[in-house]
């Protein structure tokens, strides 16, 4: 997968600088100012299975094993707030949370508003259902006139939108965007016939396809599978940004980390730090 368009080539720097610069947290083992004294409360949409999502009503999933981890090396305990995607980093921008937490892919314009901390490789997938009527072989001009349905405000709207200006650059049908709440909600349009194919991170569709078998398929190759996704501070908040990258970087070398991948049938592609 190549680069996404959307990402700049300061952006590029910029996290290769967050991986690479030595930690303030390693050396000084200080917890960072937070809203409420004891807790990292840090919001998220419990939305992305296998990354957020409910289950036997209580929160679970990669993203929420992997801050329980981090809040032990912080002395900190996790505290989440449950909230739709869009509200995310409105909620951290008037510091309801410390932090989002809520498989966010890092792009140039959210990087704009928020300062990232990354912790994992991904990529995504076109799904149809087995039967595919609509004959979609994967990100390609087979998605020109049909409808894709996506998480709104999700990257995956993103690269909906971006096939959708290809397909009328090259003078075919337009791409119909179809944007839900939330992934589960795309996968039941796509199974009940109002969508031709959704997009979805190659996780999702590992647990997706497990959990619904012989219901959906994916056509094609894994697409944008050198996106990041990351933790979010606000911007300047270097303490944070610092707490974290330490806190990972403990849970790495103990591995903690590669624990928490195995757990959810990650692929090993995912880890940054290999």
């Amino acid at each position: 997968m190549t680069t996404p368009p959307l990402f700049s080539l300061r952006f590029i720097t910029l996290v290769s600088a967050l991986l690479a610069t030595p930690l303030v947290y390693a050396a000084t083992k200080t917890a960072p100012p937070v809203i409420t004294a004891g807790q990292l409360t840090y919001g998220t949409a419990a939305t992305f299975s296998p990354f957020e999502f409910q289950a036997n009503g209580k929160l679970t999933g990669f993203d929420i094993d992997l801050i329980e981890a981090l809040g032990k090396k912080l002395a900190l305990q996790p505290t989440a707030m449950n909230m739709e995607f869009q509200g995310l980093i409105p909620a951290l921008q008037g510091k309801r949370v410390d932090l989002i937490n809520s498989a966010m892919y890092m792009n140039a314009a959210r990087a704009a508003q928020v300062d990232f901390v990354p912790y994992l490789r991904i990529g995504n997938q076109v799904v149809v259902t087995q039967d595919n009527p609509a004959k979609i072989t994967g990100r390609d001009n087979s998605l020109c006139g049909k409808t894709v349905a996506v998480t709104l405000g999700a990257i995956e709207e993103t690269y909906a939108r971006q096939d959708d200006q290809r397909c009328r650059d090259a003078g075919l049908q337009p791409v119909k965007v179809q944007t839900l709440p939330t992934a589960q909600a795309s996968a039941l349009s796509l199974r009940q016939g109002r969508a031709d194919a959704i997009f979805d991170s190659t996780p999702g569709v590992v647990q997706m396809l497990r959990e619904v078998p012989d219901v959906f398929k994916t056509v094609g190759p894994e697409f944008e599978s050198e996106t990041q996704i990351g933790m979010a501070v606000t911007k300047g908040n270097t303490a944070m940004s610092a707490a974290l990258q330490g806190a990972l970087k403990e849970l790495v070398a103990d591995g903690t980390y590669k624990q928490i991948i195995e757990k959810w049938k990650f692929p090993e592609t995912v880890s940054l730090f290999d």
